[in-house]
């Protein structure tokens, strides 16, 4: 296995601690700021893989297939939490993870075809507004600026949600006609 899916298995592994730290005792502090470090920490492994996979050209079929599952478990895991936390409406969340099913979905039958779908630079984008809407969520400063930037990211996460799964709909329509 080489390094860039070194760190997409790593960012799987941190997930559950992430989850445990924002959860446990939401009042505590710490408990919120560790929540936030490993949610960066496992963020920036996202952006790191790519680049080491990219440069070295260490891309692999179970990069293609892995990293992006890995992205959607944490950023999917971090909403639910933030809504049990009152940090986003659920009807959001409900979208966003609506959106990855679909995307899911059409990778798995592209899949059986032989055929890899890669990630879009919108969903790229997607990914990178959605990780930066939780870490404003998580740290949650009470400041009214704070408030805007954070309500506005998270408008702009779910219209790139949108817009991906649109671009990868009309993209590989002809995963779901049997024409590849």
């Amino acid at each position: 296995m080489n390094l860039p899916n070194k760190l997409t298995v790593a960012r799987v592994i941190l997930i559950p601690f992430f989850v445990f730290f924002l959860l446990f005792d939401p009042s505590n502090d710490a408990f919120k700021w560790t929540a936030l470090a490993i949610f960066i920490i496992a963020s920036l492994t996202d952006m790191l893989d790519g680049k080491i996979a990219r440069k070295y050209n260490l891309i692999t079929d179970f990069g293609k297939f892995m990293d992006p599952l890995a992205d959607k478990l944490l950023v999917c895991s971090a909403m639910i939490g933030l809504i049990e936390l009152g940090r986003i409406p659920s009807w959001i969340v409900i979208i966003i993870i609506a959106r990855e099913f679909v995307i899911s979905g059409f990778r798995l039958i592209a899949a059986d075809n032989g055929r890899v779908i890669a990630a879009s630079y919108w969903g790229k984008f997607k990914t990178t507004f959605q990780m930066i809407m939780v870490i404003l969520m998580i740290a949650d400063i009470d400041h009214p600026v704070m408030h805007v930037l954070t309500n506005v990211i998270m408008w702009v996460a779910l219209a790139l949600t949108i817009i991906s799964l649109v671009d990868y709909l009309v993209k590989n329509k002809d995963v779901m006609s049997g024409e590849m």
